[in-house]
């Protein structure tokens, strides 16, 4: 055994897989792994494809504000909340594939740190220093509102339908 190999009694799994959830954990036996490694790179395939196409419906302005990219992480940030509520907490949606193919897949994909950091460094090298820092500061602290804000209301509609019924 190399040094780079996993130790055999911990297998590599999915990151996005809750080992303490009995159905998650099944998940990542056998021939799971490659169904959901499948799942994945099909989501991350509509997902970036979706990103691509808003930078070019919503291209930046020589030296403006990359305002798709901006949207798209906060956007995707507020789906996430909404997926999460739905999957992790409520149990709303059951299927083991959906976490991984929405939320690591189509998500991860759609969603972008790479652009961001790189539209920051780029308005910083153009010395746009307060846009950048701006940029910087407010996509960390919209993703977060977005995330949070989605989760919150994706809970109360939630559990609001479940008291309905």
């Amino acid at each position: 055994m190399s040094t780079q190999d996993p130790p055999p009694h911990r297998p590599s799994v999915d990151p996005d897989v809750d080992l303490s959830v009995p159905a998650q954990r099944a998940e990542t036996a056998g021939s799971g792994r490659w169904r959901v490694l499948a799942v994945i790179a099909a989501g991350g395939a509509l997902g970036s494809t979706a990103r691509y196409a808003a930078s070019l419906a919503w291209p930046a302005a020589e030296g403006g504000f990359p305002w798709a990219v901006f949207t798209v992480n906060v956007t995707g940030c507020a789906l996430i909340g909404v997926l999460m509520v739905l999957v992790a907490e409520r149990g709303t949606v059951t299927h083991p594939l959906v976490r991984p193919f929405l939320g690591v897949g189509v998500l991860g994909g759609f969603t972008t740190f790479s652009t961001y950091a790189a539209d920051v460094s780029k308005l910083l090298a153009r010395q746009e220093v307060v846009t950048a820092m701006g940029y910087a500061a407010g996509t960390a602290v919209a993703a977060l509102a977005a995330v949070w804000g989605a989760a919150v209301l994706t809970r109360a509609v939630v559990d609001g339908r479940r008291r309905a019924s």
